[in-house]
């Protein structure tokens, strides 16, 4: 998905129909279309719930499954059980029976996928609209989701969200965070929400959603309560690093609940806030000589690259060499572990690469509702993203990390070469 175009052009006349079930598939794959598809059953069974037999009974009843089918989507192949429904009796009545809008019959192909839903709702389009939406989207001769549909669907939603956020993490252990705030407006509140988010790296080395809650503006109280109920869940305790951007109230709750972890600042963040204090004609050469502070070979040569860009700035310009050197050692923590770990411990970009789908730190969110149904909608579209993380590199020294072993410039201490000193007077 671009960017800047976050849904298609309306689709010209000619070109094949895009099918209502794209909306969803990225979103949940195969068990969200799945559940998707019993909403639709459960609209259609209470539709008719009227009809009834001598005896009282329901005459529009489900009846077990179609055999499933494989639908070949840009997510993949999704393997799909449609509903059965007993509603002969309709042809009596002249009504039209049960068929999916979302999986129509015979569908064996979808020509593109988009994560719609989520999206439509966090770029403001109301559930009434929907429709017109998706007609623009899909083609005007596409039936959409109908509004009740997507209303129950949301209520699915939110009861996994909520589920979720109260399961079990005594088994869990992490060797790695990532942790932001992600700021968005939205409507009837009085100020902007934010979303604190956690991301983990598991002992396995896959990534895992570990936290996605709302805060007041990345405070430490909001920290604190969301890390006190992870302890109260049942976390046995916090990761080995935890990275994050320097201007979080994370930092001060991380050393009041996890005060074992510790903390490497984000790169990137860091670099923008040094650069945004200099001229933009001193910006490249700057940007230059950060890179070559975190891009270094050893920890020596990056406190050395760390003096020339002192020396190149401190004089003219304090505020920018003050930013820099405030945060000395939790800038430079990465050279401590393995490294190939170093790419991912430098930045979050695995948050902000996730939630660049829906631009939620620069565009203005207008059609929310509310809290709870805007977190929703954000954890359903950040649990489609965790289904394209890859596994860390060098995910097979994560237990030594776990186990700690000491390294020294990405490397483990008994596997440097000691330099053995010369015999005196040799």
């Amino acid at each position: 998905m671009q960017q800047d175009t976050p849904f298609p052009e309306a689709r010209p006349e000619g070109m094949v129909t895009r099918w209502p079930l794209d909306e969803v598939v990225r979103q949940g794959a195969r068990q969200l279309v799945q559940r998707a598809v019993e909403v639709e059953v459960e609209l259609f069974l209470e539709r008719y719930q009227y009809l009834l037999n001598d005896g009282g009974r329901r005459q529009v009843v489900r009846n077990g499954h179609r055999p499933a089918r494989t639908i070949v989507t840009g997510a993949g192949p999704l393997e799909i059980a449609t509903p059965r429904v007993d509603d002969r009796v309709l042809a009596r009545h002249e009504e039209p029976r049960f068929t999916s809008a979302l999986i129509p019959p015979y569908l064996r192909r979808t020509p593109h996928v988009e994560e719609l839903l989520p999206v439509l709702y966090l770029k403001g389009i109301s559930t009434g609209d929907f429709r017109e939406a998706l007609a623009a989207i899909l083609g005007p001769e596409v039936i959409g989701l109908s509004a009740e549909t997507i209303v129950r669907l949301k209520q699915v939603w939110q009861r996994e969200y909520e589920q979720w956020n109260r399961r079990d993490l005594s088994g869990s252990r992490y060797v790695y965070w990532w942790v932001d705030g992600i700021y968005f407006n939205v409507r009837l509140d009085t100020d902007r929400q934010c979303l604190l988010v956690i991301i983990g790296a598991r002992p396995d080395g896959t990534k895992e959603l570990v936290a996605i809650t709302d805060g007041f503006r990345e405070s430490a109280d909001s920290w604190r309560s969301l890390l006190r109920e992870l302890k109260q869940r049942g976390l046995p305790q916090g990761p080995k690093v935890a990275t994050g951007d320097g201007a979080l109230g994370f930092w001060v709750a991380l050393a009041e609940e996890f005060p074992q972890t510790t903390p490497q600042l984000c790169w990137v963040h860091k670099t923008a806030n040094v650069l945004e204090k200099l001229p933009t004609s001193l910006q490249g050469k700057a940007k230059a000589l950060l890179h070559d502070i975190y891009l270094a070979p050893t920890r020596r040569d990056a406190e050395d690259a760390w003096e020339r860009f002192v020396a190149t700035f401190a004089e003219k310009y304090p505020k920018a060499v003050a930013c820099l050197t405030a945060h000395r050692d939790e800038l430079l923590t990465f050279y401590g572990y393995p490294a190939e770990h170093w790419p991912s411990l430098r930045s979050t970009n695995v948050i902000e690469s996730t939630f660049a789908t829906v631009r939620l730190r620069t565009k203005r969110t207008k059609g929310c509702g509310s809290r709870l149904a805007t977190l929703t909608m954000v954890f359903k579209l950040v649990e489609s993203a965790a289904k394209r993380w890859h596994r860390l590199r060098g995910y097979q020294q994560l237990p030594d990390v776990l186990n700690g072993v000491v390294f020294q410039d990405g490397v483990r201490l008994d596997a440097v070469p000691q330099r053995i000193p010369e015999p005196i007077g040799a």
